[in-house]
């Protein structure tokens, strides 16, 4: 369920872009400013509207830290403001001086990329201010780029309907036609996707295209073949050109907006359409989903931005505290560590942990070395926060409750279970829970998302008994 909460109308022209860091929402315009809200009850913060661009303000983005917010206009440049207090920081010239279509931060914040309406694709040093690389598109105007997880390598897409992949050297490494008529979109997933059976790491990528479609892409680097996009599937609904795209942070959920004014949000495993939001009057210019919270925000050529508001869980919204007090740090898994960092107002590291497959034991021996030469958190500042973070987290181990036996703890909502039943998929789940996902017409396993061939469900009297036992052991 998706619920209308908010609807900023501050702006006096269209609305190109919003992004999300863990405790503010930016949004850039036509009108040539960039406003930035608090989370908390979307106010507009007291440095807001940021006024620095002399022409339209076509995207707007945070660093991984969400101390710093960049944005990049028709003027030509791309400035860097300090979020806590406006400051501006830098301007940076797009070295042809063309109007400026895209900027990212790169995952360890250590770059900044900025792509330009002549095909030029300029990468900063954000300690130096520097330029460090830059290059060019085949043909047409950059229009997209996303950064992998891991900030080894970054996607850019061109009107010319191309992606290309590049390394952060800036080599080009891939091009791919995708889009016939254009691609206006692209987004790379933080979560990556394993391959235990070939030992492949890929990752999952969106683009959309004014050939009204969306398409997912996965991209595996290989020994062998180097690196390769391979096309996964199209998700249908839109009956326009699409112009946005981005994924949750789970990677679970896909939202595209478009010319048709409709929002979609698509499931990423079925291709399947999970809600159909038509609040805005006039084209959806872009889509974003908030690192922790169940929000999403839809911005149009209406003027507005639109927040919403999920019935759902989020992985990094998870419950951290139940979870150290019931799993010892050193036993916590990935999805454990991704929580952490959400707590800790570190959502914007979750990918390039979960990339680095850090868990919680690798978590525990996280030195000041391996933040920079292993995760290439090039920030001292950054390091030291998360240093900190970590320390106090060891401080912390000493005490720890014996943990659950995780086959005692249904798949599904990750609590001891006290009615199991065992599903056609074969794993047991807590009676309530798995009817629930199946009264919810899904009719697929909740651990491998493979169709289950029997909706019948079968009391585990075995596994029961055993947890009764294990509950009167801890009970002595």
């Amino acid at each position: 369920m998706a619920t209308l909460i908010h609807t900023l109308a501050d702006h006096s022209d269209d609305v190109n872009y919003c992004a999300f860091s863990s405790s503010c929402l930016a949004t850039c315009s036509l009108d040539k400013t960039v406003r930035v809200y608090s989370l908390k009850d979307f106010t507009e913060l007291p440095y807001s509207p940021l006024r620095g661009h002399t022409y339209a303000v076509h995207c707007c983005c945070f660093s991984p830290s969400g101390q710093l917010l960049a944005s990049c206009s028709t003027d030509g440049t791309t400035l860097l403001w300090g979020s806590g207090d406006g400051q501006l920081l830098a301007v940076l010239g797009q070295p042809s001086g063309s109007p400026v279509r895209v900027c990212r931060f790169s995952p360890g914040s250590m770059h900044l990329l900025s792509g330009a309406a002549d095909g030029s694709v300029a990468l900063w040093n954000t300690q130096t201010l520097k330029l460090y690389r830059s290059g060019n598109v085949k043909d047409g105007s950059l229009v997209a780029c996303a950064f992998s997880p891991n900030g080894n390598f970054f996607v850019t897409g061109s009107s010319c309907g191309d992606l290309t992949i590049w390394d952060d050297k800036m080599r080009c490494l891939y091009n791919e036609k995708a889009h016939d008529l254009g691609v206006t979109c692209c987004d790379i997933s933080s979560q990556p996707i394993s391959d235990g059976e070939h030992g492949f790491r890929y990752f999952q990528m969106a683009s959309c295209g004014q050939d009204n479609q969306i398409k997912l892409w996965l991209i595996v680097f290989t020994d062998v073949l180097g690196v390769e996009l391979k096309y996964k599937c199209t998700l249908n609904g839109h009956s326009a050109p699409v112009l946005a795209c981005a994924f949750s942070y789970d990677g679970q959920m896909l939202v595209s907006g478009s010319v048709d004014k409709r929002v979609i949000i698509h499931e990423t495993s079925t291709a399947n359409t999970l809600h159909t939001l038509s609040q805005h009057t006039r084209y959806v210019t872009t889509c974003a989903f908030a690192p922790c919270s169940p929000l999403l925000a839809t911005g149009s050529m209406d003027k507005t931005v639109n927040i919403w508001q999920f019935d759902l869980k989020q992985p990094c919204a998870g419950n951290t505290v139940e979870n150290e007090s019931k799993v010892a740090v050193e036993d916590w898994s990935e999805d454990d560590v991704s929580a952490w960092l959400c707590a800790q107002d570190l959502a914007d590291f979750v990918g390039l942990f979960k990339t680095n497959n850090i868990d919680g034991k690798q978590l525990l021996n996280l030195t000041k070395e391996s933040l920079t030469n292993e995760l290439k958190i090039e920030s001292l500042g950054l390091r030291s926060k998360v240093l900190q973070k970590i320390e106090d987290l060891r401080m912390k181990v000493i005490s720890v409750p014996v943990a659950i036996p995780d086959e005692f703890l249904c798949p599904i909502t990750r609590e001891l279970m006290k009615d199991p039943v065992i599903a056609a998929d074969g794993y047991s789940y807590e009676k309530e829970a798995v009817e629930n996902w199946i009264s919810n017409k899904r009719r697929s396993s909740p651990m491998t998302n493979l169709p289950l061939p029997s909706l019948m469900l079968t009391p585990n009297r075995t596994l029961k008994m055993a947890i009764a036992r294990w509950l009167e052991t801890q009970q002595k």
